[in-house]
């Protein structure tokens, strides 16, 4: 069967014929065959593939696979930091009518063993030796894995294995099979319906074990065609692939919506380049959690701390001129006011630099979620003329339910839902999201797809929230994370969590007090600042473990728990903390792949330390 030709007044995204990702992928591979689709960083050096090349290289990976064994229907996972080699993985897999799935890179080898046992895979494509040695750990208890095949050679010379193959081999292969057999890779798009699942996504798992949420094809289209109702782009513009492509956010960012707006994905050199990439890359629209936009805050305040007085002057001129403008929007009195010529000179005598220096020179669209946002952080980007907009969604909406609109921020709230999804409260304020974007399920768990999809397809999401008359949506915390003190006070953990954050020496904090008299607080230090901090006054230490101990740390802490204290009511004022003298990362059991703490472990495994905190 040919493809139906595209209607030249309808954009291909919108147009009812392409129906799932694949056949988009397929238009637009032929519609901007030509123009610049990836690019990626190796050894200081950007190359780049067209979409056309693109496609070329997704259709030999399918091709490959499905010769490799892999059937209709299996799952193919990816077990590798961002690359081009994911997304061909992913979406050769998907081309062929077989499921993608990420593993994060992250993951020990009893939680690649947990997915690749859960999701059944077929076949998973690993990045390094590192990756390789995980899952050879446990592959003998993954009945259902017939092969694995390896992206980078290095460390691998002389290595065999007959389960084990390298992509680039893959690849070759593919491009062979690809001369007689191209017509089975256009069939099999054909052959895709909305209703197939696309990829597997697993939850982070901070209250268990990992779930696959299935993707469905329509889901993703209906993700697609409202990419443009709240990320500004136009094809060309750029964007930088650097969250973990496991997680939904990603997924959609980097594999889908470059199909509704044509942007080009640069891939990182590796994790820890990110922001030097940043600056190289000038992208135009960057989502990414708090955590991130507050470590480049840090970067600028802590910067200015050492700055001449001079800069420092006209720094602090410029944002406070632009935050007195700006207030009224940000409390829902209406559009800010334009800024006067004053305020435009000295903003770009102080302020442009700053952006230049951040990489968001030319930031179209930055968006924040997955998490609480600071109101101060909202503040102090506005005033660098940069709209930080909060947007909300979850795995099992595909990543998206509302966002703020352009012009229209309102501190603390996550703005209006996309075009045709529903938003409620239920019993408890809980969150309830309907439409085309709500997911198709557990992967193999009916039972818990009931608990989370009521019978008229109300997805609840165990969000507190609030919807304003105007129809914006806040979100207050998880309810099961709500504190009910021993005077019968309910206390959102989260405002508090996200006030102690905002700190340039805090990366994240956890506040404690159900049951209990009054709050108080396990935090976990930014590494990186507090031993600036530590060497700019000659503080001693050794490790991680003697810098969370110095005296003079634990009271730079007890001071930005007291600035936070004085925008808090009595009641939810922190009494008393903790350092966590630990130096967590994603292989601790104590956060989860996307490094966010899990609070229910974090309590149950420091309770003693936290009982210090409250003598009898």
């Amino acid at each position: 069967m040919k493809a139906r030709a595209m209607n030249p007044t309808l954009d291909p995204a919108l147009d009812p014929a392409f129906d799932t990702p694949a056949k988009l992928l397929r238009q637009r591979c032929r519609q901007w065959a030509q123009k610049p689709a990836l690019r990626a960083k190796r050894r200081g050096l950007w190359s780049g593939l067209s979409w056309a090349g693109y496609y070329e290289q997704v259709r030999a990976v399918g091709l490959a696979l499905a010769e490799a064994g892999v059937e209709h229907g299996e799952v193919v996972s990816v077990l590798a930091e961002n690359r081009p080699e994911w997304l061909l993985a992913d979406l050769g897999a998907q081309c062929m009518g077989r499921i993608g799935n990420g593993i994060y890179p992250t993951c020990s080898a009893a939680q690649v063993e947990h997915i690749l046992v859960d999701s059944a895979s077929a076949l998973v494509v690993v990045e390094n030796q590192e990756q390789l040695d995980k899952v050879l750990a446990v592959r003998a208890r993954c009945p259902a894995l017939r092969r694995i095949v390896v992206i980078e050679r290095e460390g691998l010379r002389g290595f065999a294995d007959p389960q084990v193959g390298f992509f680039d081999e893959l690849l070759s292969r593919g491009r062979e099979l690809a001369a007689t057999r191209a017509a089975d890779f256009e069939a099999a798009i054909d052959a895709g319906r909305p209703g197939d699942i696309a990829f597997l996504v697993y939850t982070s798992g901070t209250t268990g074990e990992p779930k696959g949420a299935m993707i469905s094809a329509a889901n993703v289209m209906a993700q697609i065609r409202q990419a443009p109702n709240y990320l500004q782009a136009v094809p060309g513009d750029r964007i930088l692939s650097f969250l973990p492509l496991c997680h939904i956010a990603e997924r959609m960012s980097s594999a889908f919506n470059p199909l509704a707006l044509g942007v080009v994905v640069h891939f990182p050199e590796n994790a820890g380049t990110v922001f030097n990439d940043l600056r190289e890359v000038e992208p135009q629209i960057v989502f990414a959690p708090p955590r991130f936009w507050e470590k480049l805050y840090s970067q600028v305040e802590l910067a200015m701390r050492d700055a001449v007085a001079p800069a420092r002057w006209a720094y602090a001129r410029a944002r406070a001129a632009a935050a007195a403008r700006l207030e009224p929007m940000l409390q829902g009195q209406g559009p800010a006011r334009r800024a006067g010529l004053g305020e435009r000179l000295l903003g770009i005598a102080a302020l442009h630099n700053v952006r230049k220096r951040l990489g968001l020179a030319g930031i179209k669209t930055a968006l924040t979620g997955a998490a609480p946002v600071s109101p101060e952080l909202v503040r102090w980007y506005l005033a660098l003329g940069i709209e930080l907009r909060e947007a909300y969604g979850l795995t099992e909406t595909c990543g998206f339910v509302t966002a703020a609109p352009p012009g229209c921020i309102r501190v603390g709230w996550a703005g209006l839902p996309g075009p045709g999804i529903e938003v409620r409260l239920g019993e408890q304020d809980e969150v309830l999201v309907r439409g085309p974007n709500v997911f198709a399920g557990y992967w193999r768990q009916p039972e818990k797809t009931a608990e989370s999809v009521d019978a008229e397809g109300w997805l609840h999401t165990g969000d507190c929230g609030e919807i304003s008359p105007a129809g914006e949506l806040a979100i207050r915390d998880r309810i099961k994370d709500i504190l009910i003190t021993a005077g019968g006070k309910n206390i959102t953990p989260s405002q508090i969590e996200t006030l102690l954050k905002f700190s340039p020496y805090v990366t994240d904090a956890i506040a404690v007090g159900d049951g209990r008299r009054f709050l108080t607080a396990l935090v976990m230090l930014d590494h990186e600042q507090a031993a600036r901090y530590a060497r700019d006054r000659q503080v001693p230490y050794t490790d991680y473990a003697s810098l969370a101990r110095a005296a003079e740390i634990v009271e730079l802490v007890r001071g930005e728990i007291a600035r936070a204290n004085a925008q808090l009511a009595r009641v939810e004022q922190v009494k008393d903390f903790r350092i966590i003298d630990q130096l967590l990362t994603a292989e601790d059991e104590e956060l989860t792949p996307t490094m966010k703490l899990k609070r229910r472990l974090v309590t149950r495994k420091y309770a003693a330390l936290i009982d210090t905190m409250y003598p009898s």
